[in-house]
């Protein structure tokens, strides 16, 4: 009782624990939109199924495209207006998609898409916003927990999925688009009690100048935080969009791909409660590092065969595997800016994120109808001996500069 008093009478961590319930109400529409979207646009099309995942594909293009918008709106109106624009576009991409399968409209199930990933271009800025108010000794924890928001959407997302996919029977994941909208709602609701300062008030705190990008970008940290990110959300893209396809593929259910969806979602989030412990300890480069080993392993377990248990133990792995690779190069990327960069920086790291993830879905499925499950898992190990690679480099570079010459 006493910690959660101290928690509440704390501006930072009570914002953290908000950001935390509103992660959780944006990724449950995220973790139903993997579980039944690419199931919905499969039963939806013809002959050709490679475009199932297109949906899924436009769901990571308005992120893309958003991302800059509205980090660079956020800085002007304020977190708590760009959230609550979010939430609106959340409720919209639901009724969008409900009509989508009410008509068997495959191109309305990709403006729903659409409107989730704009949508999620706000929300994803949730760990950024808790990073901004927390002390540098803090951040990574700060980030952290807001993350581990999502393993509450990891049990309930898939759950609300599986219990809501007849509700409008016979018309088969309709119900699970109306609580796309019903989630949306909530998250709007818990971002109106946010404390965070006005961006006016902050802009007359910044003393120091802002550099210019290039030189930012220069920064090797910079460079491996993006890098960690981009391979690490693109790995997990690629596998994750292309599962509940392959299990249907393998003759699974849709509560078997649920199941696994859900094991994933649980295992990218649950880490988070220890994972900026495990920063502190040992530093973002090793954890960093150990993600990238932790999705090579994903693909060794994918590859050694296609039983129930090789989709759920790979999809727990990936899902720890973006974890550390994600939160350590959000992490890594908060120490390379000033607060006047705050805003251009932030955004160029989540554009190069979701340009990758836009790659990586719809390839997924192109991949998944023409070459096979295989070809998709070994076209996750080269990217990930590449942030192994980066983040081993930056960290030997740094372990000779803090040894004094002789």
């Amino acid at each position: 009782m006493r910690t959660l008093t101290v928690w509440l009478n704390d501006p930072v961590r009570r914002n953290v624990g908000v950001l935390a319930l509103a992660q959780a109400c944006f990724m449950c529409v995220q973790t139903m939109g993997i579980a039944t979207t690419p199931l919905a646009a499969h039963a939806i099309l013809g002959v050709d199924k490679s475009l199932a995942t297109l949906p899924i594909v436009m769901v990571h293009a308005g992120l893309m495209l958003t991302t800059i918008p509205a980090s660079l709106l956020m800085a002007r109106l304020g977190r708590k207006t760009g959230f609550t624009i979010g939430g609106v576009l959340g409720v919209a991409a639901g009724i969008i998609s409900l009509i989508g399968v009410y008509e068997q409209a495959f191109w309305m199930l990709c403006v729903g898409g659409l409107l989730q990933g704009m949508s999620g271009a706000f929300a994803w800025y949730f760990r950024f916003a808790a990073a901004d108010m927390a002390k540098p000794e803090f951040r990574g924890t700060a980030i952290s927990l807001v993350m581990a928001g999502g393993v509450l959407a990891g049990i309930i997302g898939p759950q609300t999925a599986k219990y809501a996919v007849d509700w409008l029977s016979p018309i088969l994941f309709a119900g699970v688009y109306v609580m796309f909208a019903v989630y949306s709602l909530m998250m709007i609701g818990l971002v109106q009690v946010l404390r965070i300062p006005d961006p006016k008030a902050e802009a007359q705190e910044m003393t120091e100048p802002a550099r210019p990008f290039r030189e930012i970008a220069r920064q090797p940290a910079y460079v491996v935080a993006v890098t960690s990110s981009m391979f690490g959300y693109g790995v997990m893209t690629l596998v994750m969009s292309a599962t509940p396809l392959a299990m249907l593929g393998c003759g699974f259910g849709f509560g078997d791909s649920a199941t696994v969806i859900q094991a994933h979602v649980v295992a990218m989030f649950l880490p988070a409660f220890f994972t900026g412990a495990l920063i502190k300890r040992f530093g973002v480069l090793q954890v960093i590092a150990t993600g990238a080993a932790v999705q090579l392993l994903c693909a060794i377990v994918n590859l050694s065969g296609i039983g129930f248990a090789n989709f759920l133990i790979a999809n727990i792995l990936v899902g720890i595997g973006w974890n550390f690779t994600f939160i350590g190069g959000t992490t890594l990327l908060t120490s390379t800016y000033r607060t006047s960069e705050r805003a251009k920086v932030q955004a160029s790291h989540d554009f190069l994120v979701y340009a990758t993830t836009a790659l990586a879905a719809g390839l997924s499925g192109i991949l998944q109808a023409n070459v096979g499950w295989a070809v998709i898992n070994i076209a996750a190990i080269p990217l990930m001996m590449i942030v192994f690679a980066a983040a081993a480099t930056l960290s030997a570079a740094q372990s000779r500069k803090a040894v004094p010459a002789e």
